[in-house]
């Protein structure tokens, strides 16, 4: 194993939160070493108790909401029951997901199997929406059908107790996706946190619908349903955009470039890019500004050096590219200089990098650089070189620009 490798794999992150009583006991019961969550073994564990855990409270929440919604004729409750038996459904999901994601690479998958959690989210989110449209359509009919409830307090107090069962659940989930960074977990929590809504809905709605000729049931069976939609739609987002190939968060953006200023050797950063093949598993390029007078040798030492140090600090497998930086030249420095204030005066968010001098044979100075621009900046390139070429000739008139415009991917 390389370096690198073995740095990631015992890196030590700790997330505290609070939590319910119920939620540590079970993590201190079944969670060995809970709190080093980039270990594999560590981060499987956990997936595995929220996805059995749902699996128990929702199965356990479908049988007593089928059986009260069988007894009393209501399509709300129904509705609620399968909406659960669809969260017991993306449990398991979950479980297979976590399983699959956590093999190690092979020689068909070199970046492991990381986003097969997403994928899992994916599913959870197409059940979702599934049963929120089986719903819809039967609380439509119900409109047309009237049919008499018949819920007596017993049911009432069950439906009650089914509520704050969801409510833990929404707790527990919320605890174990954020300590692990699961967009499953977190997307299951704010499954959980709808369906609080939805069964507390259905509990109004069947202790008025008794009294009044209004079909109420059949009313909050379709409002009911439309939030499963709604929420599996948003589910359904939040898990495909990793899969897409989504911006990484400024956060981990800005931890990589500050950890490889750190780094011995290296003055500037920029052409960012990171790939996420999973949870907490970054693969990632970037290039290094260096000093241009080390041996070949020297320069490849120092940024395997960054690589493994940065490794040792992040969940990131580094690659880094070589750009010589000429920090001695007066000339250079002083033209650098210049066009770093237009730039930055002009809009902070643009970067110059790579910059060069160059002695036409007619006597003519060039000023070579790049020009790194957000994507979809709104000024037109040709305009901002217009701009710079003006500004640099107010002091200098003979002097041409060679501006190689770069989009950014962080």
């Amino acid at each position: 194993m390389r370096s690198a490798d073995r740095a990631v794999d015992g890196a030590h992150f700790n997330t505290p939160e609070k939590s319910l009583m119920l939620t540590d006991i079970l993590i201190k019961i079944f969670i060995r070493d809970p709190e080093n969550i980039q270990r594999p073994k560590v981060r499987l564990a956990y997936g595995i108790l929220a996805g059995i855990t749902g699996i128990a409270v929702n199965i356990i929440l479908f049988l007593l909401k089928l059986t009260i919604g069988l007894l009393s004729g209501s399509i709300a409750i129904a509705a609620d029951a399968a909406n659960n038996l669809a969260d017991a459904g993306s449990a398991v999901v979950t479980v297979v997901g976590f399983k699959l994601s956590a093999m190690p690479p092979d020689r068909d998958h070199p970046f492991g199997h990381g986003r097969v959690e997403y994928l899992a989210g994916a599913v959870v989110s197409v059940i979702i929406i599934v049963v929120g449209f089986t719903f819809f359509k039967d609380s439509i009919v119900r409109f047309f059908q009237r049919h008499e409830l018949a819920v007596n307090s017993t049911m009432l107090i069950i439906l009650g107790a089914s509520l704050l069962l969801k409510v833990w659940l929404f707790f527990f989930y919320r605890k174990i996706g954020n300590k692990i960074g699961s967009q499953v977990i977190k997307a299951s929590a704010a499954d959980s946190l709808s369906d609080t809504v939805c069964t507390t809905a259905v509990l109004a709605a069947t202790i008025i619908g008794k009294n009044i000729s209004f079909p109420l049931d059949a009313a909050t069976g379709t409002i009911v349903a439309g939030l499963v939609i709604f929420a599996g739609i948003q589910l359904l987002r939040s898990t495909a955009n990793p899969l897409l190939g989504e911006c990484p968060s400024q956060e981990v953006v800005e931890n990589l470039r500050h950890c490889l200023l750190q780094c011995d050797g290296i003055k500037g950063v920029h052409d960012i890019i990171i790939h996420n093949y999973g949870p907490n598993q970054y693969f990632a390029t970037a290039h290094a500004e260096v000093d241009p007078d080390g041996t070949l040798f020297q320069v490849h030492d120092m940024l395997e050096s960054a690589e493994i140090d940065v490794a040792k600090r992040m969940p990131i497998r580094l690659l880094l590219h070589c750009d010589p930086c000429n920090t001695k030249d007066p000339e250079v420095i002083k033209w650098r200089g210049k066009m770093e204030e237009i730039v930055s005066s002009h809009d902070c968010q643009l970067k110059l990098y790579d910059f060069r001098l160059k002695h036409t044979e007619s006597g003519t100075l060039q000023l070579h650089f790049h020009l790194l621009v957000p994507r979809n900046y709104p000024e037109e390139l040709e305009n901002l070189h217009r701009k710079f070429t003006a500004r640099i000739r107010e002091t200098a008139p003979g002097v041409e620009l060679v501006i190689e415009f770069i989009d950014c991917f962080v």
